[in-house]
């Protein structure tokens, strides 16, 4: 019996575990740290399923590809001509065979641009090349951004879901003292209703929460590239980097040598250079070289050789096209300059905005929230032996959740704000 027993239970874990959905399967290899204890592990996981970034790396590697092309040289072309067909009336009917007419003539002809013009050709794919890598860090910039914030977002739900039953749990603590004096004759009926009614306010407020909360869980999954409903960990803070990496011109340097999209214009700056100088090597002629020799009967008779060029005459077509080109390089460095500009805006505000956000989450941390609590518990003092009514300890009781809710907006601000920053920089502090 123990033997069946076994086995069974053996082939229900079999069965078990091909039944097992592809996300808990995912789940249960991460170990003990589950995906979504830390923002890490969720950017880790992005990097390597999402397909969006993934569609962006196969474009890079397209890129790549096509350098080699660009600088190659044309294809050979090689022409037979068959002459004297019918071999001057000897061969009564026409005939195809190179050894049974007059003459065959071979030419093999080979095409070669002027002097530089391969490596600018290759120059133009190879920063064509540096586009797409700064395409694929603005996107992943892009992407991590969405997954700081709608992480801060959910720890922001699930910290506001913990102060609320947090405040449930005292208002059911508070509502026995109120019962009591109630029972006692020292308190009014209606003290018992309003501590009531704002527990069903609270209660309303959580199942907000829990709704918000599903759909922030399911904005992650839809980031991550996995099922709506997979499992996710309660989320937990990331800290915060030193105040040395949050110096303005530590980050103003940072942003110059690092920023995505500045990146993408330099690639471009590059490419409109190079294709500037093509345009002028294009008033120069490109050449053909042949080489071809004639076969009468089985051996070859003579040798030729053959030199073709194109004569850029059209000299006013050509002015156009290296003013098109001059134009057009201008344009994109007028265009860096105005993104500069713009990023430069962005990171002063969002510097400003991570300190702002700091210093009022200190300020609470430290005065507010401790003045809230000191005032509850004075309010409660009084209220048990008459002193106050309960009003004054409601409002001091929705003081208490009024500051700490402020607290972890704040926290929820600076999350935001840095996830901002790090878009800005292309990298991670």
């Amino acid at each position: 019996m123990k033997i069946r027993l076994i086995v069974r239970l053996a082939i229900y874990g079999l069965i078990g575990a091909w039944l097992l959905p592809a996300h808990a399967a995912e789940d249960r290899m991460l170990g003990d740290r589950l995906l979504g204890s830390d923002l890490a592990g969720l950017l880790e996981y992005a990097r390597e399923h999402n397909p969006e970034f993934a569609a962006m790396r196969y474009e890079v590697e397209a890129a790549q590809q096509r350098v080699q092309p660009a600088a190659a040289l044309p294809d050979p072309v090689l022409r037979a001509e068959l002459m004297n067909i019918t071999n001057q009336g000897t061969n009564r009917d026409a005939s195809l065979w190179p050894s049974q007419v007059g003459s065959t003539r071979y030419l093999l002809m080979q095409s070669v641009p002027w002097f530089g013009k391969r490596d600018l050709q290759r120059g133009v794919a190879e920063a064509q090349v540096a586009q797409a890598n700064s395409q694929t860090s603005a996107t992943w910039a892009e992407l991590s951004n969405k997954i700081k914030s709608n992480y801060a977002q959910y720890y922001y739900l699930f910290g506001s879901e913990s102060l609320v039953l947090e405040t449930l749990a005292l208002l059911d603590s508070l509502e026995q003292v109120v019962q009591v004096r109630y029972a006692n004759g020292f308190g009014a009926q209606q003290d018992v209703i309003r501590i009531q009614v704002e527990q069903t306010g609270l209660r309303t407020e959580l199942l907000n929460l829990e709704s918000m909360q599903h759909h922030m869980h399911g904005r992650l999954n839809a980031l991550l590239s996995r099922p709506a409903m997979a499992a996710l960990a309660q989320p937990a803070l990331r800290p915060i980097p030193a105040a040395a990496q949050l110096d303005y011109r530590t980050l103003e340097e940072k942003l110059r040598a690092r920023n995505p999209q500045l990146q993408i214009f330099n690639a471009r700056i590059d490419e409109a250079e190079k294709s500037r100088d093509l345009a002028y090597v294009n008033r120069y002629p490109g050449f053909t070289f042949g080489v071809a020799p004639t076969q009468s009967g089985s051996t070859l008779k003579t040798w030729d050789l053959m030199v073709e060029l194109n004569i850029p005459l059209q000299q006013e077509s050509r002015r156009s096209q290296e003013r098109e080109a001059e134009a057009m390089l201008a344009a994109t460095g007028a265009r860096k300059e105005a993104m500069l500009n713009q990023v430069l805006a962005d990171l002063m505000e969002i510097v400003i905005g991570l300190e702002a956000a700091q210093r009022i989450e200190s300020l609470i941390a430290t005065r507010l929230l401790p003045q809230a609590e000191l005032t509850y518990q004075s309010a409660l003092s009084s209220y048990e032996t008459g002193k106050v009514d309960f009003a004054t300890l409601l409002d001091a009781q929705r003081q208490i959740l009024k500051s700490r809710q402020q607290r972890l907006k704040a926290q929820l601000e600076v999350q935001l704000h840095l996830a901002e920053l790090e878009r800005l920089l292309g990298e991670d502090l």
